[in-house]
């Protein structure tokens, strides 16, 4: 049974207010065991338009779960989608208050800028390659509202797919000319390396969880728009951190991506 407008608020609102004070909340599925994907995006569609309303901007949708790994965590066998805005965004090396951030995790992933807007259905990899004018080095911050990352599917949806912010790498890179599936990297934590992988972790290509997520935001009648971004999904799993850790992604032919914590 679908939740009401009023509870889709009240679950609204209190992620809301949890990203303003910077508390935590009980995981949503504790008051609503039987909250779907469907109320969960109802969710997120209500605390992206308080976002809206107090001044940001769209720049960008992510895609996560997209690991084999993470699907099976969480028993589910789908990606999500959130949205990333203007204030998430920052530059490659950049320095974060530790303390602006909620349970921040981190995980390296290739993003993809468009040049065209892709709107599903039907959207194949070879349209994400064709719409892509340049693939960069990233790093995700993600994070959780939900106390102790005691998440389900339905939490980590409704709280905005659990993004926090996006780091962007400087080196610009044609989609076409670099082979996504087999692009490696080193996953280093405080000059230690913690992790390697490919983009082969992405839904076996990253392209393709790019058009999964226009696809899917396709049935909303959402576009993926030129001139936004993409991020796909992680090719590790990702790191915690703590004031003071700098992270870093090296790729093999996209360069390499930082963020310290402060």
């Amino acid at each position: 049974m679908s939740l009401t407008n009023e509870q889709v608020k009240e679950l609204a609102d209190s992620l809301w207010s949890a990203e303003e004070t910077h508390n935590f909340i009980p995981p949503l599925t504790d008051s609503y065991p039987e909250l779907s994907a469907d109320d969960a995006y109802r969710v997120q569609e209500q605390v992206l338009q308080y976002r809206l309303s107090s001044g940001r901007k769209v720049v960008g949708k992510k895609v996560g779960l997209t690991s084999v790994a993470m699907q099976k965590m969480l028993g589910i066998d789908t990606p999500d989608y959130g949205m990333i805005f203007d204030n998430m965004v920052l530059n490659d090396g950049a320095e974060v208050a530790f303390d602006s951030l909620q349970q921040p995790r981190v995980e390296p992933e290739i993003t993809f800028f468009l040049k065209k807007t892709l709107k599903g259905p039907d959207v194949t990899v070879e349209d994400v390659i064709e719409a892509t004018d340049y693939v960069v080095a990233s790093l995700e911050v993600v994070g959780s509202r939900v106390a102790d990352w005691k998440i389900k599917l339905a939490d980590t949806i409704a709280d905005n797919a659990s993004h926090m912010a996006a780091v962007i790498g400087s080196l610009k890179v044609d989609a076409s000319e670099i082979d996504l599936v087999n692009e490696g990297l080193i996953f280093e934590k405080n000059g230690e390396e913690i992790s390697r992988g490919t983009g082969a972790a992405v839904l076996d290509n990253p392209a393709k969880a790019v058009a999964w997520c226009a696809n899917k935001l396709g049935e909303y009648g959402v576009p993926l728009n030129a001139g936004e971004f993409v991020m796909p999904g992680a090719l590790v799993g990702m790191t915690p951190v703590s004031r003071g850790d700098l992270v870093v992604a090296k790729f093999d032919n996209l360069g390499s991506v930082s963020i310290k914590f402060v």
